[in-house]
C-alpha cells in the first residue's frame, strides 16, 4: 500500500520541519506524556495536516484505517497519534464512518489511555457512530460502562455530550451509575461534565438526577450543577 507509506512518511517530514522543540518539554510535561513532542503548537499542525490530507488522498477504507493504524501504532511522537485522530475526522473520509471503525476508535481509546487522545475520539467519533446506528453501538457502550479499563467507562460516560436533543438518558443514566463508587479522577470529572452539558437541554432532568443520586461524587455534582439555577 504505497500510498498509505507515502502519506505516513509525509506526515513524520512535516511533523519534524514544523517542530518547535523548545517548546517539546513544557507540551511533555503538560500532559505527563512517556512519548516526547516535537513541539508543534495545535495550529500549525492543522496547517500541516490541511496540505497533506489535500495532497495524499487514500482511496479506499482499507488504505484510510492502515494509514490511521500505522500513524498510531508506530508513532515516536504524540504529534504523529494527534494526526491519525485528525485523519479520523476528516471531511474526506466521512462516508466511511461507520460501525466497523469502533474497534480502530477503542484502540486509540485502550492504548492511548489518557484524556487528550480519549475525549476527541469518544465525543467526535464514538459519540456520532452511536447516534448513527444506535442498535450496534448502544449495547456496545453499556458493555464499556462496566467494563475494568476505565477509559472505556469514560467514553461510554461522555460519548453523547454534544447530542442535545438526541440524546439517549437512558444510556447516560446507565453509563454515570455503573461508576457513581468509582474514586478515578477522569471518571468523576467525566460523570460531571456529561451532567453539564446534558443540563444546557434539561437542566430539570440533571437536578432530578442529581437529588436522585446520593453517592455521587462533590466533584461530579459540582460540575453539574454548574449551570443549574438552585
Amino acid at each position: 500500500m504505497d500510498n498509505v507509506d507515502d502519506f505516513v512518511r509525509a506526515v513524520r517530514t512535516g511533523l519534524a520541519s514544523a517542530a518547535e522543540p523548545a517548546k517539546a518539554p513544557g507540551m511533555r510535561r503538560y500532559m505527563k506524556s512517556e512519548m516526547p513532542f516535537h513541539g508543534v503548537p495545535k495550529p500549525a499542525r492543522e496547517r500541516l495536516t490541511r496540505r497533506l490530507f489535500a495532497d495524499f488522498p487514500l482511496p479506499d477504507k482499507e488504505s484510510f484505517v492502515a494509514a490511521a493504524r500505522k500513524l498510531w501504532r508506530e508513532a515516536g511522537f504524540r504529534e504523529e497519534r494527534y494526526v491519525a485522530i485528525d485523519l479520523t475526522g476528516h471531511r474526506l473520509y466521512r462516508r466511511w464512518q461507520e460501525s466497523s471503525l469502533l474497534s480502530l476508535y477503542e484502540e486509540m481509546i485502550v492504548t492511548g489511555a489518557w484524556w487528550d487522545y480519549v475525549d476527541e475520539v469518544a465525543i467526535r467519533r464514538v459519540g456520532p457512530l452511536l447516534r448513527a446506528e444506535p442498535e450496534i453501538l448502544e449495547p456496545q457502550m453499556r458493555r464499556w460502562a462496566v467494563d475494568e479499563d476505565h477509559w472505556r467507562r469514560r467514553t461510554a460516560i461522555i460519548c453523547q455530550i454534544g447530542a442535545k436533543d438526541d440524546i439517549d438518558p437512558g444510556l447516560l443514566t446507565f453509563a454515570i451509575e455503573a461508576s457513581i463508587g468509582e474514586q478515578d479522577f477522569f471518571l468523576r470529572k467525566g460523570i460531571g461534565w456529561a451532567l453539564r452539558q446534558h443540563a444546557r437541554s434539561d437542566p430539570a432532568w440533571v437536578r432530578r438526577f442529581v437529588d436522585d443520586h446520593p453517592g455521587l461524587s462533590p466533584m461530579s455534582v459540582r460540575e453539574a450543577l454548574k449551570h443549574v439555577a438552585r
